[in-house]
């Protein structure tokens, strides 16, 4: 098991609110389960802002983070949830 970690401080609620719809079958398809979804994060150490939406996935291994992010059929949503705000993603582990 592998764990992504979503950072998302959103600016374009209209594109988010159209990622969210297609969001979970493009993650499912690739084995990815949504652990958790922070919407009340908090700091409590450091000097980063906390984002709007914190988020975990798991999945399988790597190579299905990798094929999620390279499937063709997916491009349109990736540029969804890249055009909803400012974010970062990191594999975890």
């Amino acid at each position: 098991m592998v764990y992504v970690y979503l950072d998302l401080k959103i600016t374009n609620p209209e594109t988010f609110a159209k990622y969210k719809e297609v969001a979970a079958p493009a993650l499912q398809a690739h084995g990815c389960s949504v652990l958790t979804v922070g919407k009340a994060n908090e700091i409590i150490d450091g000097s980063r802002q906390a984002p709007d939406i914190a988020v975990i996935l798991t999945f399988p291994d790597k190579l299905a983070i990798t094929a999620w992010m390279e499937d063709p059929s997916l491009q349109e949503t990736h540029r969804l949830r890249r055009n909803s705000g400012d974010l970062s993603m990191m594999i975890i582990g």
